[in-house]
């Protein structure tokens, strides 16, 4: 099949997503490991609803995104600006992956210093493999979109 990468993508996605139930269920110490930041960790500890939330709403962005990829696959119906909505996810991965290698090494902001370096690199690897497969995948299939 020529959009195994869209597949793999859309896999991708969906396994993201359900690591992120796993945070809301898993609690305060999930949020950390899992690099969330300190103050959401914090917030979770309290009771706060907010951690939950953001993370739900992670949750729901990247089963969208497993959607669209599996979409441009040919597995689902083509979903609405599919060739836009592809560019836009492959393009989020691909900044995500380059800048979260980045980030660490030239900013002491306090957004990018709650996560050690480990965490950056690690995610960011993460992000650019997602990324590369979205792309390889909407290459292929470019010219029919």
């Amino acid at each position: 099949m020529n959009f195994d990468f869209l597949i793999v993508a859309g896999l991708f996605n969906m396994l993201a997503a359900v690591l992120h139930i796993g945070v809301i269920v898993g609690g305060p110490s999930w949020y950390r490991f899992f690099g969330a930041g300190e103050a959401i960790s914090l917030m979770a500890e309290q009771g706060s609803i907010k951690p939950m939330l953001i993370t739900l709403s992670i949750t729901i962005m990247l089963i969208i995104w497993a959607v669209y990829a599996w979409s441009g696959a040919g597995l689902l119906p083509n979903m609405p600006f599919l060739k836009l909505g592809l560019s836009i996810i492959t393009s989020i991965y691909l900044i995500r992956g380059i800048g979260g290698l980045i980030a660490p090494f030239v900013t002491n902001h306090p957004e990018v210093k709650q996560n050690s370096t480990t965490f950056w690199i690690w995610s960011s690897i993460i992000c650019l493999i997602i990324g590369l497969c979205h792309l390889m995948g909407i290459v292929a299939i470019w010219s029919t979109l």
